[in-house]
């Protein structure tokens, strides 16, 4: 493939439009919730043993019912997974990841919508999701309320 003025331009542009979302007050935000969670060594600690109960959790999950120490472990997973989620650190840090993630997948819309109205793009927000609804056949009869 050659490389012509058109392609420099939209490389350029895309590079642009990265250094702009690395510079948001949105990614700025993100940045400083994930310094907060992780510069704090208890807090570090507490997701530590969370990723090992985790760990115990997909052992039993294998088993289901019959392990020894299902009800157990599925209720201290429970725990402590309600522990951090109450943690005002972990809290904001969830926040600021969905609030990336939202000017992500407006972005990714904006630009898949400016190639081409047919053009599907992923997103994790159910309100992008509507705003991105294939216009033609998209192979799941009509599951995703196109004109399949």
């Amino acid at each position: 493939m050659m490389m012509t003025d058109e392609w420099l331009r939209v490389i350029e542009e895309s590079e642009l439009l990265s250094r702009m979302i690395v510079s948001s007050e949105t990614a700025e935000a993100y940045r400083l919730a994930h310094h907060r969670v992780y510069s704090d060594p208890g807090l570090v600690q507490e997701i530590a043993d969370f990723a090992r109960l985790k760990e115990q959790y997909e052992e039993v999950q294998r088993f289901g019912r019959y392990h020894p120490d299902y009800s157990t472990v599925m209720k201290e997973v429970r725990t402590k997974k309600r522990e951090l989620d109450m943690n005002d650190k972990v809290a904001e840090l969830k926040m600021a990841e969905n609030d990336l993630q939202d000017l992500l997948d407006e972005v990714s819309l904006l630009i898949g919508k400016t190639v081409s109205e047919s053009v599907k793009v992923p997103v994790s927000n159910p309100f992008f999701e509507t705003a991105s609804s294939c216009g033609g056949s998209c192979g799941t009869g009509g599951g995703c309320s196109c004109s399949a």
